[in-house]
């Protein structure tokens, strides 16, 4: 067994390289581009949307009110059939800056990492091999990174083509921090 606190520059220097990679994969790379499509007459939807007095959250329409027996009520299931049926985030207004999402993503790097040498550190011990923390560690950074985006598909909506693109960025990050940890493993 190796106490996380052991693990402190293998945790730190895996977020920075993620990030790194990241910021590589989505700045460089064209994987991304076209993920999100504009909507036709946006400036009349923009306009409809802000009439309305939207404030910043999620939405769902049609809605069903929070009850589910609302969903058996026909002419909610007709503007269901009807469309259009859709989820919409809508943040706050303002030119885009990046820095709050940038640090945030790092830190949600750095809490990858602290749950990749949680796991690794609990299953191996000092002197451990390559390989077995690179498994470990790799699979544990995976699923923190990936396995939650399926969600967006199965109940949110979220074309499957998008979703699988972001598996394949935290596979990267993934192997990213396995390598790292394998790398910096304390002998």
């Amino acid at each position: 067994m190796v106490p996380i606190m052991h693990l402190l520059i293998p945790i730190v220097v895996a977020a920075v390289l993620v990030f790194i990679v990241s910021s590589i994969v989505h700045m460089v790379l064209p994987i991304h581009r076209g993920e999100f499509k504009q909507l036709p007459a946006e400036a009349d939807i923009m306009d409809a949307i802000r009439k309305a007095g939207v404030q910043p959250g999620e939405y769902m329409f049609p809605h069903h009110g929070g009850n589910m027996a609302a969903m058996k009520d026909p002419a909610w299931i007709e503007k269901f059939t009807r469309g259009p049926v859709a989820t919409m985030i809508v943040r706050t207004p303002g030119p885009p800056g990046m820095g709050k999402n940038l640090v945030q993503w790092f830190l949600y790097s750095v809490l990858v990492g602290i749950f990749a040498a949680y796991v690794a550190g609990r299953a191996l011990g000092p002197g451990a091999t390559y390989l077995a923390v690179f498994r470990f560690a790799g699979v544990t950074a995976f699923c923190c990174y990936g396995m939650a985006m399926i969600q967006g598909s199965i109940w949110g909506g979220r074309p499957w083509g998008t979703t699988l693109k972001h598996m394949f960025d935290s596979l990267i990050y993934g192997l990213v921090t396995a390598g790292t940890f394998g790398w910096l493993w304390p002998k």
